[in-house]
């Protein structure tokens, strides 16, 4: 059985092939923008429409279907992270969800925290302004040693890093920071936008105590929908930082004043949910589970492996230092004497989608997209 196993997979075709079909848009671009906003999966995208067709007809009629929708999010998500699903709260997006716990901790005189000054403004600010309101920050860059942040976070309260830098397209070392901050009592938090759906990440074995990803990246799935998981410990810690009916234990009872809050991360749930946004993130993410992280991992390494020596060998300096255990889907590069936009608008012509991100060419594919792509986007870079 194990030799027909090994053959089997030696004859299956490759990933982008086999699920080619779920990203209609293939026909028309080459999609290297995920790092952005992803193109829907059509699974997504199909169930959205059938809410969308389900509420011109009927209204409300299958409430019960927006529950369900609701918890195959939590469900998924949690299965998805290495979490329990009382420990998923739906939000509108990654911001809120970093909110979430920045703004609601219980910070105590004398706390510290350790952030990274190359982060998105979204795994930024929030530090920031706790840090204008006296708490203090020690900033430290993505690229410092093990042991400089060992050092750092040694009285700290809380580390916030993100899984994948969003321009230079780092992946940091999740797990051996995880140990890093048991070690040392320090709460750990992980922006996962820019990982979340391409790479694994279990936040069990990484001690990861918050997690905050929107659907609208590599989760393939729609904007304004997003997940915070946040641990059953920590939630003790962290009170809501918006109240509203469904915060509390009782929110089906419309009579009831108790303001008891949910015994599970529902407390951070403030009121009427992204529906259809919810049956598209449902819906992604059950296709990504179907698919396997573990499998698209490596393709989405490998492909942009290829970006990276592609540009290099046509005179691109590549951001970074990409290794087998740093490099993720996002690769950025530029050349002297050409404008990053005039690039973009050079391959957005061709039918290839990038970016332009402060002086750099920004790409990012995902697993559907094929070497060949890759190699049709490097023979139209200048």
């Amino acid at each position: 059985m194990a030799l027909d196993r090994n053959a089997k997979s030696l004859t299956a075709p490759p990933i982008w092939e086999r699920f080619a079909h779920q990203f209609p848009i293939r026909e028309r671009l080459i999609y290297l923008n995920h790092a952005a906003v992803a193109p829907l999966a059509k699974p997504a995208a199909d169930a959205m429409k059938q809410l969308a067709d389900d509420c011109t007809q009927f209204g409300s009629l299958h409430y019960d279907q927006w529950l369900a929708a609701y918890e195959g999010v939590r469900v998924a998500a949690a299965k998805l992270i290495g979490a329990d699903r009382s420990e998923i709260a739906l939000v509108k997006n990654t911001s809120e969800g970093i909110a979430t716990v920045a703004i609601g901790l219980d910070w105590r005189p004398g706390d510290r925290i350790v952030a990274f000054r190359e982060e998105f403004p979204a795994n930024y600010y929030p530090w920031k302004l706790l840090e204008e309101q006296g708490i203090a920050v020690t900033w430290l860059s993505v690229e410092d040693p093990l042991d400089r942040i060992d050092q750092a976070c040694r009285g700290a309260r809380l580390l916030s890093i993100s899984f994948v830098q969003f321009l230079s397209g780092y992946r940091a070392p999740v797990q051996a920071i995880g140990e890093i901050c048991r070690r040392n009592h320090c709460i750990y938090m992980v922006d996962a936008i820019q990982g979340l759906g391409a790479f694994p990440i279990d936040v069990r074995t990484c001690g990861i105590d918050a997690l905050a990803a929107d659907g609208h990246k590599w989760l393939l799935g729609p904007e304004g929908c997003g997940i915070l998981y946040i641990n059953q410990e920590l939630q003790s810690h962290v009170k809501p930082v918006e109240f509203g009916w469904t915060n509390v234990a009782g929110y089906n009872d419309y009579g009831s004043r108790d303001m008891a809050l949910r015994e599970d991360a529902g407390r951070y749930e403030c009121g009427t949910l992204n529906t259809i946004g919810c049956f598209g993130l449902r819906a992604s993410l059950e296709l990504l589970l179907e698919v396997g992280v573990g499998e698209i991992a490596p393709v989405v390494q490998n492909l942009g492996d290829r970006i990276a020596e592609g540009a290099a060998a046509k005179g691109y300096e590549v951001l970074g230092n990409r290794t087998p255990d740093t490099g993720a889907g996002i690769v950025s590069f530029r050349k002297p004497g050409f404008e990053d936009k005039e690039i973009v608008r050079r391959l957005k012509a061709a039918g290839i989608s990038a970016a332009p991100r402060a002086g750099w060419v920004r790409t990012s594919p995902h697993f559907y997209i094929s070497p060949e792509d890759i190699d049709r986007m490097l023979a139209e870079l200048p």
